[in-house]
């Protein structure tokens, strides 16, 4: 599953693609992988193509959150738990924090600068 997801992250141009491996530290899934999209338009389509991939393999389709919105989608393929966002978006909320430990957190991303983006609700 986790080979599915990057390769249709891959080949639907998503950016800045991160995985993390869950195993051993919590029961939702294996892998959690991270990505963004240019515009809420294109996070949209990766995770609605995403979902369409999974579907065709596994013959079920994962459970999806966010695709109307297109500020951050989570596609929840039970193994592998997706994250697709905005950029500034995914700055803001900075999942890599909180899953990553530091050194990995080092080495994948740079600190990004502070955004001026303020979640909607």
């Amino acid at each position: 599953m986790l080979q599915l997801v990057l390769t249709s992250l891959d080949d639907d141009k998503a950016e800045d693609v991160v995985t993390i491996d869950l195993r051993g530290r919590t029961a939702i899934a294996d892998h959690m992988v991270i990505a963004s999209g240019r515009s809420s338009r294109q996070v949209g389509a990766i995770a609605e193509k995403l979902a369409e991939r999974v579907k065709q393999v596994t013959g079920r389709s994962p459970r999806i959150e966010g695709k109307d919105a297109g500020d951050w989608v989570l596609i929840d393929t039970d193994d592998v738990i997706v994250h697709v966002f905005r950029p500034e978006v995914r700055d803001f909320y900075q999942l890599e924090k909180m899953w990553m430990p530091a050194d990995a957190l080092a080495r994948v991303r740079e600190p990004a600068p502070a955004s001026g983006y303020q979640p909607q609700g």
